[in-house]
């Protein structure tokens, strides 16, 4: 069984920002998809952003501006930067890990108000 663990998360300021990270044994491997997805409140879970083991990455439209997903292999963690948070970015964020299945974390709390 892999394991998945986000970090990073918390209270932030309008206008801050967080750097989120998502560690997994099976990170470094090439065939690795890692996605980040977020859940607020009584809505439905959504993508975020996606990076391949190619290095290619994907991203929501409303990820693309303010968003930036990254991995470093040597340390089997993948990162996602969030610049510019918006009180509707406040969300539980979710790392799945895409190795022949999908390997979930437990979420990371983003709560952005004044």
């Amino acid at each position: 069984q892999v394991q998945v663990v986000e970090s990073g998360g918390g209270l932030v300021q309008p206008g801050g920002s967080l750097r989120l990270s998502c560690t997994a044994s099976v990170i470094s491997s090439r065939l690795a998809a890692v996605a980040w997805y977020r859940q607020a409140p009584g809505k439905q879970r959504e993508l975020v952003a996606t990076i391949f083991g190619s290095g290619r990455t994907n991203y929501a439209d409303s990820a693309k501006a303010r968003f930036s997903i990254s991995r470093d292999n040597t340390k089997n963690t993948v990162y996602l930067q969030l610049n510019n948070l918006k009180p509707e970015d406040t969300a539980v964020y979710y790392c799945d890990v895409q190795l022949g299945a999908n390997y979930w974390g437990q979420g990371t709390q983003v709560t952005v108000s004044s």
